[in-house]
């Protein structure tokens, strides 16, 4: 079965994230040992997911944003994930009011549910848009006690930031939700590029940077994540980037690679 190795390209704001994987063509019999294996395949899974959601994060918030977290007073804490969600929407609910009349844009927002496996204390953590006081945010909660900072952007952004707040999720259904007004990155696809040797001599050494910084002009590297399929022997590439000018919380790391 013929192989060719797909790029596919998202743009978030002043990050951009690249997956490399291959794609086999069709033949006259489909073979089972080219799919990968389920272990594999799972773990795949969760890289997209946890992908997915630091995309949105990146394209949707700046530096001028916030990250919450919103706990209980023992007398609030909720009876269970149900009521948890139905106060948090109320709180939701309550910020989207309180920016439309102060003439403030719609709230942006995504928020992940956890509850602490020791005392069973539900909590939530959130990404929303700037513009408020956490005075205000302390009114609008009024369950609990609020914590709040600026968002700390680096050369992969927040993802830092988005892992955290994806594995401690402690949902049932889905493990995160966000407002109807996210921006979702389109990805943008390319066959044939890069040849199977190609990207093999990246997955041996994924952190350097001379070679990966050779595929996207106007982008720095930050990191990359690599995984084999064991039964074909394929080959995939996650690596994310930042543009030359991006602006970081920290700056040690980009001066370097843009002084050498």
């Amino acid at each position: 079965m013929r192989c060719c190795y797909r790029e596919k390209i998202y743009e978030c704001g002043d990050y951009l994230e690249v997956n490399i994987y291959p794609v086999y063509r069709k033949a006259y019999s489909r073979r089972k040992k080219s799919r990968p294996t389920r272990e594999t395949q799972k773990k795949l899974n969760e890289i997209y997911a946890e992908n997915k959601f630091i995309r949105l994060c990146n394209a949707n918030f700046t530096k001028h944003d916030l990250k919450v977290e919103l706990t209980y007073k023992p007398e609030y804490n909720p009876a269970d994930e149900e009521e948890a969600a139905r106060q948090l929407r109320n709180f939701l609910r309550r910020l989207k009011n309180y920016r439309s009349r102060r003439g403030l844009p719609e709230l942006k927002y995504v928020a992940v549910t956890e509850r602490g496996s020791r005392k069973g204390r539900f909590h939530h953590h959130l990404i929303i848009n700037g513009g408020i006081s956490l005075g205000d945010l302390v009114s609008l909660w009024g369950r609990g006690r609020v914590g709040t900072d600026i968002l700390q952007f680096n050369e992969n952004g927040i993802a830092d930031l988005a892992r955290y707040m994806i594995k401690q999720s402690t949902a049932s259904s889905k493990r995160w939700n966000g407002s109807k007004n996210l921006i979702h990155p389109r990805a943008k696809t390319r066959d044939g590029r890069l040849s199977k040797r190609r990207v093999s001599e990246l997955a041996r050494d994924p952190e350097d940077s001379r070679e990966f910084e050779k595929l996207y002009e106007g982008y720095l590297f930050s990191e990359a994540k690599t995984v084999y399929n064991d039964m074909n022997g394929g080959v995939y590439i996650y690596a994310r980037y930042y543009k030359k000018e991006a602006e970081f919380w920290h700056n040690t790391h980009r001066t370097k690679r843009m002084n050498r």
